[in-house]
């Protein structure tokens, strides 16, 4: 007695089908699983069991041999384990063969039948669309995020008698409606706000620049300045997500296993922010089974690196490549393993040890060589992929208690938004959605200057002693400068202002 049941399972962010085949022969009571089944795959045998007998169904004394295909990939996670229990009923004629072929199939087993919640839902969902397949049957807990997905019916599964009942004909089950509109309606006021934010304009200002080309940003300042509290307001003015970032996000935490409990979709931009103690697996992903780092959690986000020089040297210098590429690729002996991590970088750091070099209200206690030292812990390569560098001074006791009103978030996302708009209309035969993402080509063709305004850059960069990747990154920051001024053309002033943000690239002056 022979039963196929579809299945699936992931690598990476994106799914495959798997192919459940089980057989049921005469012969010693055994029960076992081929196709590089890992530990939790093995032991789904014990779940299957009991779950089965628990619900009310007999258990075949037989030889039982289940084969997950393709067998050269090694499979992964407990979303076999209602395949495998329909494949065993199938395969008793419990189960219509044809009833079967219709649908797609995952969910884990308790031993009491119930269907328990699994990673990867979502990614899931879609193959079994692109596969065909009329409707997938997932755990009752994952049918939001699961019905996202247009075209194809989803069905949430509480508990195994219900799937087979479902299979059978005798239970009628309505397929999952998610309202998609209603997802992505505006939020709640009382989030953080620009508004709240005494003093740093010219920060502000930097920070609206970043979010305008979606720039990475690193703030130097003393302790208490506002790094942490400017940059937690960064999302407030950066553009919603549109409806396929919202699915490549939700994707990385459908894997992760991180989505809230009947949370359908991510609708808002993420914001990570990991402790410096933070490994470089746990940064940018892998581990025994591999799974996706902060980088990539914050994809169409913001990652946030608060005192940024007391990371781990080795964890910094993994961030080049995402940084450079947006995705990240882990390699292992058999198999290679590539998340998206397309992120807006904002870090913070002190000038110094201390903290207060370069503040006239505190002496700073550290020698040169210290602040040498301190600053040497950020090579050169990993700055030069940060457009912004701005220092971040203290903020005046008049600033604090001042009276004057601060300009909110929705005041400066709506000239972001504007900025945005333009560059979307300027990439709009391309895959990049910013001026932060243009290669040498974009920037030749769309950050072209007038022999004054190339003088005048040129000897800027003379004078500081910029890198191609530096001069790059001016270019494209003066674009976004240009952006926001409604201005086709990039002038001096939007060359000397890009220029301001080049903090770090003066060291002489930040150690005054």
């Amino acid at each position: 007695m022979l039963a196929k049941v579809l299945s699936s399972a992931v690598i990476g962010v994106d799914a495959y089908l798997v192919e459940v085949e089980v057989d049921i022969a005469p012969g010693l009571p055994a029960f076992v699983t081929v196709g590089l089944p890992e530990t939790a795959v093995k032991e789904s045998k014990e779940r299957v069991k009991a779950a089965i007998k628990n619900s009310g169904y007999s258990f075949p004394d037989d030889r039982i041999t289940v084969n997950l295909a393709p067998a050269h990939i090694k499979k992964e996670g407990t979303g076999f384990d209602l395949p495998i229990a329909l494949g065993i009923l199938a395969a008793g004629g419990v189960v219509p063969h044809a009833a079967l072929a219709r649908f797609l199939f995952l969910g884990e087993l308790s031993l009491d039948g119930r269907v328990k919640a699994v990673s990867g839902s979502l990614p899931m969902a879609l193959a079994a669309r692109q596969a065909g397949f009329q409707g997938i049957l997932v755990p009752h807990a994952n049918r939001k995020e699961a019905a996202v997905v247009d075209a194809i019916d989803v069905y949430g599964i509480e508990n195994l008698s219900q799937a087979v009942a479902f299979l059978r004909g005798g239970e009628t089950l309505p397929p999952e409606q998610v309202d998609v509109e209603q997802l992505f309606s505006p939020p709640a006021s009382g989030h953080e706000d620009f508004a709240e934010v005494k003093g740093q304009e010219h920060v502000k200002r930097a920070l609206e620049i970043a979010a305008a080309g979606g720039h990475n940003l690193l703030m130097v300042g003393p302790p208490g300045a506002g790094k942490t509290m400017l940059a937690r307001r960064l999302p407030s003015i950066l553009p919603p997500l549109t409806f396929e970032e919202a699915i490549e996000t939700t994707k990385v935490y459908s894997v992760a296993g991180m989505l809230a409990r009947e949370q359908a979709l991510i609708t808002q931009r993420t914001f990570r922010a990991p402790h410096h103690t933070i490994s470089d697996a746990g940064l940018i992903g892998g581990g025994a089974v591999p799974r996706p780092g902060e980088v990539s959690l914050a994809h169409n986000g913001v990652l946030f690196l608060d005192e940024l020089p007391e990371y781990k040297k080795h964890v910094l210098e993994v961030l080049r490549q995402p940084l450079e590429d947006g995705q990240v690729t882990l390699s292992r002996a058999n198999s290679s393993i590539t998340y998206p991590a397309r992120v807006m970088l904002v870090a913070a750091m002190n000038p110094c040890p201390c903290g207060y070099c370069g503040d006239s209200r505190h002496p700073c206690r550290c020698s040169m060589k210290q602040i040498e030292n301190y600053r040497a812990r950020i090579s050169g390569p990993l700055l030069d992929r940060i457009d912004i560098h701005i220092e971040a001074p203290a903020v005046s006791y008049a600033d604090l208690l001042g009276e004057r009103p601060a300009e909110s978030s929705q005041r400066i996302r709506d000239r972001v938004m504007a900025a945005r708009r333009v560059q979307a209309l300027r990439f709009r035969r391309t895959k990049m959605f910013c001026n932060a993402h243009m290669g040498n080509r974009q920037i030749k063709k769309h950050c072209a200057i007038d022999t004054a305004t190339s003088r005048f850059l040129e000897a800027a960069v003379n004078r500081l002693g910029l890198s191609a990747r530096a001069l790059n990154r001016l270019l494209k920051i003066s674009r976004t400068i240009a952006d926001l001024a409604e201005e086709e053309a990039i002038s001096n002033q939007h060359v000397a202002e890009a220029i301001q943000y080049r903090g770090l690239d003066r060291p002489a002056a930040m150690m005054n």
